[in-house]
């Protein structure tokens, strides 16, 4: 046996998103691509602590940098396909740092309306996102001194912490407001960083539209570089990560909260101009009697 196996030009490829946003769909779907080799949330109980130190200002852009480079580099190095893609909201906090440590990387920004978000995370994701005991003992953590909880995936959810902005309201925010902040917090972050990397490294499109418009799906591919096939839209139409196939419009009093933390983002994707849809697992229906 060869003890030096060929390396391979791996290109990385990173889908950024809040989550609840096609993330696990695009994995699915590029994981039936030869040329690539695809993963969902890539080493996460690694990866997200850092991402949340990263993005909480409690680690060195030095150690950070380390990080994703141990994490990643191995990966992409002995990848013997012409892509490594990992598909992780939690890497939405660290998009500088990828762009800075894989100068050829690219990304794929998927965007989703904030209510669908927000309602996706409550009803069907609570017990792993933003709960009050985890929040409690994080907070500890950070603010007390008490030992780091573990890498489980429902600990490590940035919060703000000052001279942030948002530090003094978060306190008296419920599970539903936190996860409103996080939709809000997490798209800024992304716009923020995408902003300093060349367009040509990136892409970015509503899940709507790559629900509902074939050709979206054949610019995205073209992005990548990959054969697009007509059969890759018709995969769209079907339910990916739903683990209770329901849908829940927001209440009138959820909808205000949601605009309250994040309604500049509402404003900025153009959701603030959209009736909310229902779900239909297909492609997005209109509520015919819910308005902003």
């Amino acid at each position: 046996m060869d003890a030096n196996p060929p390396m391979h030009d791996t290109r990385p490829l990173f889908l950024v998103s809040s989550g609840r946003s096609g993330t696990q769909m695009l994995e699915k779907l590029l994981s039936g691509q030869p040329e690539v080799e695809a993963h969902h949330e890539y080493l996460c109980t690694h990866v997200q602590p850092l991402a949340a130190r990263w993005a909480m200002d409690r680690m060195a852009r030095d150690e950070a940098l380390a990080g994703l480079a141990g994490l990643y580099g191995p990966a992409i190095e002995y990848c013997e396909r012409p892509l490594f893609a990992d598909s992780s909201n939690k890497l939405s906090w660290v998009i500088e740092l990828l762009a800075e440590l894989f100068p050829a990387a690219r990304f794929v920004f998927t965007v989703r309306d904030g209510r669908k978000v927000a309602s996706s995370y409550f009803h069907k994701l609570a017990d792993e996102c933003y709960d009050d005991r985890s929040v409690a003992i994080l907070r500890a953590h950070l603010e007390s001194g008490r030992p780091a909880p573990p890498p489980d995936k429902k600990y490590w959810w940035p919060i703000p912490l000052p001279p942030a902005p948002d530090a003094a309201d978060f306190p008296g925010f419920d599970q539903f407001d936190r996860i409103c902040w996080h939709w809000g917090a997490i798209n800024r972050a992304v716009l923020r960083q995408l902003a300093g990397i060349e367009p040509h490294r990136q892409f970015f499109c509503r899940l709507e539209d790559l629900t509902a418009e074939p050709t979206v799906v054949r610019q995205l591919w073209q992005f990548l570089g990959l054969t697009y096939r007509p059969q890759l839209f018709e995969l769209l139409q079907r339910p990916h990560n739903v683990n209770r196939p329901e849908d829940r419009l927001l209440t009138e009093d959820q909808n205000r909260r949601l605009f309250s933390v994040a309604g500049d983002m509402m404003a900025h994707f153009g959701y603030d101009q959209r009736k909310e849809y229902r779900m239909t697992y297909g492609q997005p229906e209109i509520a015919d009697d819910r308005s902003l």
